[in-house]
Parts: C-alpha cells; structure tokens; sequence
C-alpha cells in the first residue's frame, strides 16, 4: 500500500518560491507525478520523476521555473517553485503509478491530500 503526504505549500508573493515535499512509503510504484488544480480548473500535470533512473518531465508552463527531485533514500520527492506567478495559485497533490510518469491523472493510483499554494500580485 502507497500513502503519500504532501508538505510545504503557502502564501507567497509573485517571485517568490516554495519548495513542495511529498513523502511516499510503500514502494509498488515506479512514478511520483505532481498535479495542481486551481479554481474552477481541470487537474493538470506539472512535473513527473520516474524512480528508476529519475528521468523527469515537465509541462510546458513551468519549465525552467519549477524543478522535481527525489533523495537519496527515494522516499521523499521535492518540487521546487521559482518565479512564481499568481496563476500558480492552487492546490498541490503527488500522486504515484505503478509505470513511468505520464501527464494524465486517471492513470496514478494513489494520491496526496494535497497543499495549497497561493501567489499574490
């Protein structure tokens, strides 16, 4: 069984940064994928890690600013917010699968509560 606990969401000003911690136990997963749902939006992806060899993936809107990583004991994984704008605004959630990373919620298992990140102007 999976459990995943996210950590380190806020307030912050545009600019600003966060850095998300999401600490996973159980180890039936080969994927740690972060998402975000703003309000009154669909879940989307924001950045994936594959355990194996830790390739990772990004979407288009938060490359270069955001950053995902994992420690050494692979049982925490890090999102780091840079930059941030105020349509970062949401709540964050890990979620893992049992394959490599995709971009599609449906396809993870197991999720986070989630934590929240707000961006004022």
């Amino acid at each position: 069984q999976v459990q995943l606990v996210e950590s380190g969401g806020g307030l912050v000003q545009a600019g600003g940064s966060l850095r998300l911690s999401c600490a996973a136990s159980g180890r039936t997963f080969k994927a740690i994928g972060w998402f975000r749902q703003g309000p009154s939006k669909e879940r989307e992806f924001v950045a994936g890690i594959n355990w194996n060899d830790a390739r990772t993936y990004y979407a288009d809107g938060v490359k270069g600013r955001f950053t995902i990583s994992e420690n050494n004991a692979r049982n925490t994984v890090y999102l780091q917010l840079n930059t941030l704008e105020p349509t970062d605004t949401a709540v964050y959630y890990c979620a893992a699968r049992p394959f490599i990373t995709t971009t599609t919620p449906i396809d993870y298992n197991y999720w986070g509560q989630g934590t929240q990140v707000t961006v004022s102007a």
